[in-house]
């Protein structure tokens, strides 16, 4: 059965991949490579044995989705990666991300709506703001974005559940991931952003790893146990495995209604500070660090009520937070091997 994965060159879409082939799928790749590289396909092959099709594509451009449809009439699933996702840069660059991240959609549920098939949907915990409960379940209020990012996310959920409410034959999944990190075990494949990393773990790998002079904490005052933002930090293997469980409850017709929403994490919060002391345990280095003022969009706290999806899709994240770091520095070891 042909799945198509778009966004499948990065971090957590090539995790996807590999579990999909696992499970005997065959992929196709959407990617336009504009954060992400086309080596990672050697990764994805060297892991699963497997070669999964690749086009490099920019879904903004309709005419050319609708060409890869035309091209491609079997696909029977769609997971949706392909966004762009940095909180900071999305309030610097509102547009870019409505743009990138809406139109991308809209397209494709052009092609899913017209044929029917399975939709699963990138979402995210920041749909909730600052959430006044925690742990955050399902049915916590989504609240006003605090970032355009936030609101894409937010409303692309409107999106799908609107068109699914008038298409019978769409069956879609909204996954609200909370912060993957990590790699995979095998050191194949993991996160390599571009430029400058927007996310924290791979900028504590690359500061320890000599590539930036030093991790900036954002803000230590917030109302929390040690003053620094918390977070749900979830293995991106685990979180790549909760996919391919969810596009079989669709494809095996076990799915209630034709829209459903998860939340994917671990249920338990870590400071940044938690997470710095992790990578200093497990690489057994002092990281470099220093306190600046708190970052526009950032919220004081967010972990997981993960009850719905353990006990609905039979899904659990099992690494723990030492396993995620260790395979993130595993990773970041691999790709800077020269220099150690």
């Amino acid at each position: 059965m042909k799945i198509l994965v778009t966004g499948g060159l990065g971090f957590i879409g090539s995790h996807t991949v590999v579990e999909l082939q696992n499970k005997g799928f065959e992929v196709v790749i959407i990617d336009d490579c504009s954060n992400a590289s086309e080596d990672v396909l050697e990764g994805i092959s060297r892991i699963s044995g497997q070669n999964p099709i690749f086009e490099k594509l920019d879904l903004r451009e309709g005419h050319k989705v609708q060409d890869f449809f035309e091209r491609h009439p079997d696909i029977k699933g769609i997971i949706h990666f392909a966004a762009s996702k940095a909180v900071g840069e999305s309030m610097e660059k509102p547009l870019l991300y409505y743009e990138n991240n809406l139109h991308s959609l809209i397209y494709l549920l052009k092609r899913i709506s017209a044929t029917g098939g399975a939709f699963i949907f990138s979402s995210s915990c920041t749909v909730y703001g600052q959430a006044d409960q925690m742990p955050i379940t399902e049915d916590a209020p989504v609240k006003p974005a605090e970032s355009p990012y936030g609101n894409t996310k937010q409303m692309g959920e409107e999106i799908l559940r609107d068109t699914c409410s008038v298409t019978p034959g769409l069956k879609a999944i909204s996954l609200r991931y909370f912060n993957p990190i990590g790699a995979h075990p095998s050191a194949e494949i993991g996160e390599l952003p571009i430029g400058v990393p927007q996310n924290l773990v791979p900028f504590i790998t690359q500061t320890g790893a000599g590539i930036r002079k030093e991790l900036s904490v954002f803000g230590n005052d917030y109302p929390t146990s040690d003053g620094t933002c918390v977070r749900d930090y979830i293995h991106v293997v685990d979180l790549a495995k909760a996919h391919v469980v969810a596009m079989e409850r669709i494809l095996n017709g076990k799915q209630e209604g034709n829209y459903e929403i998860f939340n994917l994490g671990t249920g338990k919060g870590s400071t940044v500070l938690e997470v710095i002391e992790s990578f200093q345990r497990v690489s057994g280095m002092n990281l470099n660090y220093r306190i600046v003022d708190r970052r526009p969009g950032d919220i004081t706290e967010a972990y997981a009520d993960t009850t719905k999806a353990n006990r609905i899709l039979g899904w659990k994240a099992e690494s723990t937070l030492d396993d995620a770091m260790r395979s993130a520095w595993d990773w970041e070891k691999k790709i800077r091997e020269k220099d150690f």
